[in-house]
């Protein structure tokens, strides 16, 4: 990141990845180019900034959340594996 507070999908992405055990290597598809992959943006709260895109690997469907402004990814399942999804956002 170049200035606080910034961030881009693909470093939110990754993030999400390394806690569920993939690396970028895994994705099979990306809605999103390379370019905008790397596109920096607020993620805090105040108003949606981040395009929206949709990324499939083997295993996982990662995607954008948005609530009250701040923006996060969040994945679930590719294929059904009884584990219950969370609630995505915020009460």
């Amino acid at each position: 990141m170049t200035t606080n507070d910034m961030t881009t999908w693909k470093e939110q992405i990754l993030n999400e990845m390394k806690y569920l055990g993939e690396t970028f290597q895994d994705v099979v598809s990306c809605t999103l180019t390379e370019e905008q992959l790397l596109k920096e943006f607020d993620p805090g709260f105040g108003g949606q900034e981040g395009l929206s895109f949709t990324l499939w690997t083997s295993n996982r469907v990662y995607f954008p959340v948005v609530y009250d402004g701040a923006e996060w990814v969040c994945s679930v399942s590719r294929n059904p594996d009884g584990k219950p999804t969370q609630h995505v956002g915020g009460e």
